[in-house]
């Protein structure tokens, strides 16, 4: 997995998580139905994107979810996942650019791929999957060619630059890229009009994917001596966060202009967790409440019926909650999607039987496989099926109460 804009679960609630999941494994799934398992290891959050935008503009009659079968990475349960033109577009997106990734890296020597057997099977690994978002593409109505000349062009972009040379001269490839990307879910949802105001979102996304990639490894960069364009061009990390800044506030704007159905996911991921991606990359994001060590250096107790001891998504404070938000909910004070009144966590559930010893086995052995025990934010023990957290997670999350400076909310 891989991707700037990664929420915590804890901010999203629990209505919004299974929507974020939705769209996560129907990128997954369309990944692999259209090009085969090997193809689900360019799944990443930012491609998701494409999807939620897709959905947040659809008319709601459409068949827009379906039940997939059991996962490992859903600790072999079923889920209702994203379906559609949407999941297919994302596929197609991430495959190309998944592809000039990887030759990018082959062409450096980085790593394995500086041995020349790696290397070519990375090669044709890369020509496969850029063939194959051309065939996805195209299904869609998308034409991939915008990737892949804005892939073509970067090299050559960043060859020429030097100290001077504007940094948005090097970011202007991948602006371009998303800003095709993004004006694509309005042909695809039917809302031509929105295509205008989602290229400038697009556009000022891909200014910011290039950005905080920039800042976050400028220092392994300067180890290394590889190229980065901030050491490039000059540009000091106040005038990166300043143009990250105003990248943020811009695709605000330009989303007011946007006709969505059902903008709530949309609104989130791109407002708040832009936002906090920004703060992320430049060392500005404190700890999330929900995962302050207690009193004894553990993690705070959870609540009577699995929740935390203080919802963060209950009552008034919620921007996306019943009671006069912009995105709306249901419910009076009860938050996301069925977060009780006193805001203690969803209703009790009857608890699950045990496991066998041999069925618990065969699942350890699968959670240890999938590397969930280590990296999960939360799953399932393979004997008891209680609820536990991944022993080395790594929550990247800045706060759970969903307050930012925006208007819209």
């Amino acid at each position: 997995m891989f991707g700037m804009v990664r929420p915590c679960r804890h901010r999203l609630g629990e209505r919004f998580t299974t929507e974020w999941m939705a769209h996560l494994c129907g990128l997954c799934l369309a990944l692999r139905g259209d090009h085969g398992q090997l193809a689900r290891v360019v799944t990443n959050y930012d491609g998701l994107l494409i999807s939620v935008l897709t959905e947040a503009q659809s008319d709601r009659s459409g068949a827009l979810r379906r039940t997939a079968g059991p996962c490992p990475l859903r600790g072999m349960r079923t889920a209702s996942v994203a379906q559609g033109e949407g999941a297919r577009l994302a596929a197609a997106v991430s495959l190309v650019l998944a592809s000039a990734k990887v030759r990018d890296h082959v062409a450096d020597g980085d790593g394995l791929l500086a041995r020349r057997p790696v290397a070519l099977a990375a090669r044709r690994v890369a020509a496969g999957w850029g063939a194959a978002g051309l065939r996805s593409g195209s299904a869609v109505g998308f034409d991939t060619a915008v990737l892949v000349d804005a892939v073509d062009r970067q090299l050559g972009i960043e060859t020429l630059a030097g100290p001077g040379t504007p940094i948005l001269t090097v970011t202007e490839p991948t602006e371009t890229a998303t800003a095709a990307a993004f004006a694509h879910t309005a042909v695809l949802a039917g809302r031509p009009g929105n295509a205008g105001p989602l290229a400038e979102a697009g556009r000022l996304f891909g200014r910011l994917a290039h950005l905080l990639d920039a800042v976050e490894d400028l220092a392994a960069d300067g180890e290394a001596g590889a190229w980065n364009p901030l050491t490039a061009t000059g540009t000091s990390l106040a005038e990166a966060r300043r143009l990250a800044d105003d990248a943020v506030h811009g695709v605000r704007l330009a989303l007011r202009e946007v006709e969505f159905t059902e903008p709530g996911l949309a609104h989130l991921l791109l407002v708040h967790e832009l936002r906090r991606s920004v703060d992320r990359a430049f060392g500005t994001t404190p700890v999330c409440a929900s995962h302050q060590p207690g009193p004894y250096g553990q993690p705070p107790q959870q609540g009577p019926y699995g929740g935390a001891p203080q919802n963060p998504y209950a009552g008034g404070g919620n921007p996306y909650a019943g009671g006069g938000g912009a995105v709306g909910g249901s419910g009076s004070g009860g938050g996301f999607g069925g977060f009780g009144g006193f805001g203690e966590g969803p209703a009790p559930q009857p608890p699950k039987g045990r496991r066998g010893f041999w069925a618990g086995c065969g699942m350890f052995w699968l959670l240890c496989c999938t590397c969930k025990l280590c990296c999960a934010k939360e799953y399932e023990g393979p004997w008891s099926r209680k609820k536990r957290e991944g022993c080395c997670r790594d929550c990247d999350c800045d706060g759970c109460d969903c307050c930012c400076p925006c208007d819209g909310c």
